[in-house]
């Protein structure tokens, strides 16, 4: 059985900023570019069998300055559409809507460009996307099995995580996600688990499992 590594992608300037950032393709900043190159020294000891990836740069950066291999581009791995919250900062749609949660209260329409997304929606995304990858991490079908990455966006990776989980999409509110920062879903006695959270990149590399080099020895 393989372990899935999920890695949100390395600081935006929309990130920094707090703002909501959906289908807006935003690059990384060099903060960002620096983040995304510490998570491929901490993923070296890895050797994933499948890599899936957001087609918005911003990740796609983040997978080739970590240097990881054969890059799949995954439209489903997309960040959430956030309609006519695009590019606001929470505080911002407070002001307008007192209490506003975008996991209990969802998006507003948007422009052509950002039309909006419900939470149903995202976490069929999530579901089509762990569907896909069961057969490699020895699910049924299993053939070539082995760990899976997949870089994508803080909101898109928490619903996914609460599937992973058999949990409700609106459970991905227990699970905060910063840029860059990589997470490890497996497995405990058949179930599925959380073996690593938001780890900085120094952990990771900490748990990373033996190189076959160091094994054969």
């Amino acid at each position: 059985m393989g372990d899935l590594l999920l890695i949100r992608h390395g600081e935006t300037e929309w990130s920094r900023t707090g703002r909501h950032t959906g289908n807006t393709d935003v690059a990384l900043t060099r903060c960002g570019l620096a983040q995304a190159q510490a998570v491929g020294g901490a993923l070296a000891a890895y050797r994933p069998v499948l890599v899936l990836v957001s087609p918005l740069q911003r990740a796609v950066q983040t997978a080739v300055q970590a240097g990881l291999p054969d890059l799949r581009i995954t439209a489903d791995l997309r960040e959430w559409d956030y309609g006519g919250y695009e590019g606001v900062t929470t505080a911002e749609i407070q002001r307008r809507r007192p209490g506003w949660d975008l996991w209990n209260d969802g998006t507003v329409p948007g422009d052509a460009e950002h039309p909006g997304e419900s939470l149903t929606q995202v976490a069929a995304r999530c579901d089509r996307v762990l569907a896909r990858i069961a057969p490699f991490l020895g699910g049924a079908g299993a053939q070539e099995t082995g760990d899976v990455v997949l870089v994508s966006h803080g909101h898109l990776l928490r619903v996914l995580t609460a599937r992973y989980l058999g949990l409700a999409p609106c459970r991905g509110a227990l699970f905060t996600l910063d840029n860059a920062a990589v997470c490890r879903l497996g497995t405990e006695h058949g179930r599925p688990a959380v073996r690593g959270w938001n780890l900085p990149t120094r952990a990771v590399a900490t748990q990373a499992p033996p190189s076959p080099t160091a094994s054969a020895a």
